[in-house]
């Protein structure tokens, strides 16, 4: 599309956060995930002055955190856009480029894409939580001579099973509350990551977390909440009891690791995995 367009890339190999401060006063776009937000504004040099030549900055790849949406608009003057998309099915939804960009949803289905939430074979009703499909003319046909995984993801009328865990709300913006991967069933109980993601977050001395599902003896298994802090003051213990404070017994962490970053892959998302596999025998 640049090229169409008669645009000019600057194409970085990694973030930056040098490199983009330095592009800003030349650009008009910034096209990047969560991440690169959240450590640019640590960067004292972010201002509306730098920002004051560009025109839209839009995130994807994960869900940003409402917080930042709000910080980057103290700071910058400019609302993130954020939209939602998948190798398999490219573009689904998007906040509006004019209208209202609702932090903490990735907006509404683009022209041409159906947007459902489903639960097994039945569409959940209206806010419910359930399993994001789509289907229009941007999902692909199947993936390429694995004709099993094609059939388990996309359905014979053409919906595509995202894996992807979300609600719409009254007006039509979509959420994504995590991936149905990372589900965790403790006793029994569903917890969504990303509403202990958003609590812990809020902690004084918390740079970020991310809570993963681990095996355990009597629960199925136990939460566990992985924590970077941004105050060397800050405890396992603190973490703890604000969960305590905050939520019921069996979405608080059964433990609270405390690490000084988080694994993510080349384009910035936390591999949750890595960190399953990591702490797969904590509590057995």
């Amino acid at each position: 599309i640049a090229l169409i367009s008669g645009a000019t890339l600057n194409f970085m190999n990694g973030f930056s956060a040098e490199q983009i401060i330095a592009a800003l006063p030349t650009s008009t776009c910034l096209m990047g995930v969560p991440t690169f937000y959240t450590r640019l504004l640590q960067d004292p040099r972010l201002t509306p002055e730098l920002c004051a030549n560009m025109r839209l900055f839009v995130s994807g790849s994960a869900p940003m955190l409402v917080d930042t949406h709000e910080q980057w608009q103290a700071r910058t003057g400019h609302r993130i856009l954020e939209r939602y998309g998948m190798t398999e099915t490219n573009m689904n939804t998007s906040n509006p480029y004019d209208g209202e960009r609702r932090a903490g949803t990735v907006g509404m289905p683009l022209p041409g894409v159906e947007l459902r939430i489903m639960e097994a074979e039945s569409e959940v009703e209206q806010g419910e939580i359930g399993t994001i499909e789509v289907r229009g003319a941007n999902v692909f046909k199947g993936y390429w001579q694995m004709p099993e995984k094609t059939a388990e993801e996309l359905r014979p009328d053409g919906w595509f099973i995202t894996g992807d865990l979300g609600q719409i709300d009254a007006d039509g913006y979509v959420s994504i509350v995590g991936r149905g991967k990372d589900l965790i069933i403790t006793g029994g109980f569903n917890v969504y990551p990303k509403e202990l993601e958003s609590l812990i977050d809020d902690i004084d001395g918390v740079l970020e977390s991310a809570v993963i599902g681990v095996a355990h003896p009597d629960f199925g298994e136990a939460v566990v909440a992985v924590v970077v802090p941004s105050n060397p003051a800050l405890s396992a213990e603190a973490v703890q009891a604000v969960a305590a404070e905050k939520l019921a017994k069996f979405k608080q962490p059964k433990h609270v690791l405390l690490l000084s970053e988080l694994p993510r892959n080349t384009m910035g998302k936390v591999q949750k995995k890595a960190l399953r596999d990591t702490y797969a025998n904590l509590f057995t």
